[in-house]
């Protein structure tokens, strides 16, 4: 959690130091700046990896299928006990002669050719429930998480040519429809490496997955949010790497992949703004998202800051601390008189 508590006044003090983020033209050859919005309040709440780590293991169970052996693998043959009497375990053994099989224990788990042991059945319980609240607060943690540079850079992304995190491009983006556009938009905005990044880690699957139509895997790219899909779609889905998002449903399984904190998001001008509504501020609950009509409000830390050791050793705490008593006499032993 220090490290945690490190990352949050990080964020803290570039918020406090650039309380507004700059949008940059989707426009034109050059990267420019067209105006600069207020930092929405949902990069300031918690971030909890535990929270997120907890979540994300709970909604990944929901894409499984279900899958179980054969009721009858380790059963097809005629096999019973010859009982007891015979110097011989008690395992069923297959019935009939002429042939080294006869005789052979069958059945058991312990037995070549038997059943496994507690044979997977297609009715567990293969999904699992999240409560709503601890959705909620994993996605503000991961949002949160997502506006930390180092954060971001120790997710894997390559950020070094960006001109700032979070990355805004104005509404035109939305517009897009072709890919090279899109990737000529990238380029522009020093995101590309990332894509590069993606590209070069193609590489073949280990395992079975192979022959299952999953035979290649490759690193996750920028996560691109939008408001309105007036073609972005279209224009960024063909990118490797990259996948797009909606902020009216945003999911943590993208927001973090893995459980891992810290997704490269490339905002649109319209989503970004509409994170206030959505999410709410310290100071305001949100005016889009209810829950049985309940507004939803951003999670707030207990202490502002979790560094125990720093409180202790503080002027503040050491200045009213009883000091440390000296020449104290050791224990001894108190004896028992009647024994003695």
């Amino acid at each position: 959690r220090s490290s945690t508590s490190t990352f949050r006044a990080e964020l803290r003090n570039m918020a406090a130091a650039r309380p507004t983020v700059s949008i940059f033209a989707a426009e034109g050859e050059e990267e420019k700046v067209s105006k600069s919005v207020k930092l929405p309040g949902v990069f300031l709440a918690p971030v909890r990896p535990d929270v997120v780590h907890q979540v994300h293991t709970g909604l990944s169970k929901n894409k499984r299928q279900p899958y179980c052996v054969n009721k009858y693998a380790g059963k097809s043959v005629s096999a019973s006990s010859w009982g007891t009497g015979r110097a011989v375990s008690r395992i069923p053994r297959v019935q009939g002669g002429g042939t080294h099989r006869s005789g052979q224990g069958a059945f058991g788990n312990m037995c070549r050719g038997g059943r496994m042991f507690a044979p997977t059945k297609q009715w567990r319980k293969w999904h699992q429930k999240v409560n709503i609240t601890q959705r909620r607060y994993a996605v503000c943690s991961a949002l949160a998480a997502s506006a930390v540079p180092a954060l971001v850079m120790a997710r894997g992304h390559k950020i070094e040519e960006l001109p700032e995190v979070p990355l805004v491009v104005s509404n035109g983006v939305e517009k897009l429809s072709k890919t090279a556009a899109a990737v000529a938009l990238l380029k522009k905005l020093g995101a590309y490496d990332d894509v590069e990044k993606v590209i070069a880690s193609k590489t073949m699957r280990a395992g079975k997955g192979k022959m299952r139509n999953r035979r290649f895997v490759q690193r996750r790219g920028p996560l691109v949010i939008y408001d309105k899909d007036d073609g972005i779609s279209h224009a960024f889905r063909n990118i490797p790497g990259i996948e797009l998002a909606d902020v009216n449903s945003l999911n943590l399984l993208q927001l973090a992949p893995g459980g891992h904190l810290g997704r490269f998001c490339v905002w649109s001008q319209g989503a970004f703004e509409r994170l206030d509504a959505l999410f709410g501020t310290h100071k305001k609950p949100s005016s889009e998202k209810t829950r049985h009509k309940a507004a939803y409000r951003l999670p707030q830390l207990q202490m502002t800051n979790s560094d125990l050791s720093r409180l202790i050793n503080s002027d503040e705490v050491q200045s009213v601390v009883n000091a440390p008593k000296e020449g104290t006499k050791p224990a001894v032993l108190k004896r028992n008189p009647l024994k003695v």
